[in-house]
């Protein structure tokens, strides 16, 4: 069975690269356009990975890092932020949150299976 991925990002462009790449790598996506519409679908399915942007409207990727950390199912799966943000203390503030990583925009796709890979269990 093919591991899920949840993409969080309000940019609608890069919901679709990310989505074409992870679906020609094998993994089933679900998207989502920002940190409310992403925890809709955190219902009790199998989500084996959360990529989220840092920055999105309504609800951003570290509010995001925080409430699904505190729901039973999901609180241990991996979380990587995926944005154009890399400040040292932006990433400290996502970790500290309960991201598992961190990856700039725009990013490389063998770059992104690669973590992915090591990150899902």
């Amino acid at each position: 069975m093919s591991k899920q991925i949840l993409i969080a990002d309000d940019s609608e462009s890069i919901r679709e690269v990310l989505a074409y790449s992870l679906k020609n790598a094998g993994y089933e996506v679900l998207m989502a356009c920002d940190g409310v519409d992403a925890l809709k679908y955190l219902d009790g399915r199998t989500v084996d990975l959360l990529l989220t942007d840092y920055h999105m409207p309504n609800m951003n990727g570290l509010e995001l890092i925080g409430k699904v950390r505190k729901i039973e199912n999901y609180k241990f799966i991996p979380i990587l932020v995926l944005t154009t943000e890399n400040q040292n203390n932006l990433m400290k503030e996502a970790r500290d949150s309960g991201a598992t990583g961190w990856l700039t925009k725009p990013f490389n796709t063998e770059k992104l299976l690669q973590t992915l890979r090591k990150v899902i269990r």
